[in-house]
């Protein structure tokens, strides 16, 4: 018998111990959250992802459920060097250990090399999968290469006159006071 999964409402217990994999793919416009940075419109793009439950068996215990998640995608951003569209990828490929509850999760933290999570029998994976894309995406977003070579000069007038020479304000009062002595 074969147990259907939801991205969104998720029994991690039973989705683990399956083994089972849902993947999909679905609009940028899916995931409210980073469709939110998009800077430009984002139709057509898309978010290709993917889940894998896992039971790992441990002696004289209960074993382990483990979900791995990928995900990857694209968001029109603003590149902060030619200030044109950049089209910025996003790749996620983490795995998270699943615990009792939160008061585990908090405990087990500091010691626990892997990303613990509360156990739930309604999890949000889109909601994970969303978060882990928003902390892949770049604070200063970049073309790799630009499109366009842009200009290293300045166009201010002020940036130009200031980098002009200016006279030593004690030049200017010591000649002040040699024209205050000729009077």
């Amino acid at each position: 018998m074969s147990k259907d999964f939801s991205l969104d409402h998720l029994d991690v217990a039973a989705f683990a111990k399956a083994g089972a994999l849902i993947e999909g793919q679905d609009p940028l416009s899916a995931f409210e959250r980073l469709q939110q940075e998009a800077q430009a419109p984002s139709e057509g793009m898309a978010v290709v992802w993917s889940a894998q439950g896992e039971h790992v068996p441990e002696t004289g215990g209960a074993g382990h459920n483990w979900l791995h998640v990928q995900a990857e995608g694209h968001v029109p951003m603003t590149c902060q060097r030619c200030l044109n569209m950049a089209d910025i990828a996003l790749y996620v490929d983490r795995s998270f250990r699943f615990v009792k509850d939160e008061a585990a999760a908090e405990a087990m933290d500091d010691e626990a090399e892997e990303d613990l999570l509360a156990m739930s029998k309604d999890f949000n994976a889109r909601a994970l999968i969303e978060d882990e894309l928003l902390m892949e995406l770049p604070l200063v977003p970049m073309h790799d290469e630009c499109p366009e070579v842009m200009p290293m000069a300045s166009s201010d007038d002020d940036f130009e006159e200031a980098s002009t020479e200016k006279p030593n304000p004690f030049a200017v009062l010591a000649g002040l006071r040699k024209n205050a002595g000729q009077d």
